[in-house]
């Protein structure tokens, strides 16, 4: 077993890039089936596989198939140890965006549980939602603005100074234009306007926040309205066009695109008076909030140290579990054939005897050794004991006869 991570993120690749390799939860799971034992986690951040036993060429190039494009400077290569842990941070919000954002530990979740993992995976991936779950109910790293959604309110409220009294026209009803919603409205933005999809979905959202609900060809019709436009739907192409917007409008018009792929046509920043940030743009935004949870995040990178280590130490006790089994294995066998010797020449009571004694023997003779090597399994030694142990009791050659 191997564990290997191949992908890319925001830290390494721009929003142009990562909206060509992000898929949904049924592709992520798709393209997981298609490589053998492993899991695709496609956010709007990232898209990585963890696969066990499969080579980094073969992952890459699936990535690669998806991006159109060679990634071998930009993706990048995790392997056992420092994958686990790379999975542990990403499940405890420490690698996103917005640090401490609360989606990302539901998006793990869904990844591994919309595909049938193997063994190694299925323990890393178990770790990762147990620690990611910790870091949430043990520290205050998820403190407000704990999402995208959140960042993106903060934003508005920088550019605008107050949004109290400003107009709202919000694309896209599911959870993350509902959580873009509730933090605009919290900051005194009224939700003007909620366009989805399904009128039906729109009208639910909108009826919340006292808004009216459109389809979405009834957007661009209504842009002349309101000051703020946040769109975060799960299109594959634009939903909104720079021809969309009409030259009659309040001044500043303030557009914000967190959706991947891309909502929102680039060419409307270079329109006067509109001003379009995606979700790279939010990291400014997280910079200035991130010093107040300094504290909280090194209390979290405790944590998700400690499941590293346990990680660690179960994965180096794969190398000597095996050797131990199979030493008193052999133990018990040459105990059973010397036994098998006495028989009609003692008696039952006497063979009883024999056999607790020679138990007792057997077990106090391996104790330590056992010990010695579930010890050595923590340390860079444990293979080699477990070799060693192989090599001196002649046990390497019963597994091959």
């Amino acid at each position: 077993m191997t564990l290997t991570l191949v992908g890319l993120s925001h830290h390494v690749a721009p929003v142009e890039l990562r909206e060509r390799v992000t898929v949904d939860l049924a592709g992520a799971a798709r393209l997981a089936r298609s490589l053998g034992d492993a899991v695709c986690l496609s956010t709007c951040n990232r898209t990585e596989l963890y696969v066990d036993g499969i080579p980094d060429g073969a992952v890459l190039a699936a990535l690669e198939e998806l991006a159109g494009e060679s990634l071998a400077g930009v993706a990048y290569r995790l392997h056992e140890d420092a994958a686990a842990l790379h999975l542990f941070r990403v499940a405890a919000g420490l690698d996103s965006l917005v640090p401490g954002e609360g989606e990302i530990l539901g998006q793990v979740r869904a990844a591994y549980e919309s595909v049938e993992a193997g063994a190694l995976l299925d323990h890393v991936f178990r770790q990762a939602l147990a620690v990611g779950k910790r870091v949430r109910t043990e520290t205050a790293i998820g403190e407000s603005p704990a999402s995208v959604s959140s960042a993106a309110a903060a934003l508005a409220g920088q550019v605008f100074g107050d949004l109290t009294g400003r107009r709202v026209l919000l694309i896209g009803a599911g959870r993350i234009g509902e959580l873009a919603a509730s933090n605009l409205a919290s900051r005194g933005a009224e939700i003007a306007f909620v366009a989805n999809r399904t009128l039906e979905t729109a009208r639910e959202l909108a009826h919340r926040f006292g808004g009216q609900a459109l389809t979405l060809d009834e957007t661009a019709a209504r842009l002349g309205e309101v000051d703020v436009v946040v769109s975060s739907t799960s299109a594959p192409g634009p939903v909104l066009h720079a021809s969309d917007v009409p030259a009659k409008r309040r001044t500043p018009l303030f557009f914000i695109d967190i959706a991947v792929p891309r909502d929102l046509d680039s060419e409307i920043a270079r329109l006067d008076g509109c001003f379009l940030y995606d979700i790279d743009d939010l990291e400014a935004v997280v910079a200035e909030t991130l010093a107040g949870r300094r504290a909280e995040a090194e209390r979290a990178e405790e944590l998700v140290a400690e499941e590293a280590d346990r990680f660690r130490a179960w994965r180096a006790s794969l190398d000597v579990v095996p050797a131990i089994a199979s030493l008193r294995a052999r133990a018990e066998e040459i105990r059973n054939a010397e036994l098998a010797k006495l028989k009609g020449r003692v008696s039952d009571d006497e063979r009883r005897t024999i056999e607790s004694v020679t138990s007792q023997i057997l077990n106090k003779l391996l104790h330590l050794p056992t010990i010695r090597m579930k010890e050595a399994a923590v340390s860079a030694d444990g293979a080699a004991y477990a070799d060693a142990v192989r090599h001196l009791f002649g046990l390497e050659d019963e597994a091959k006869s």
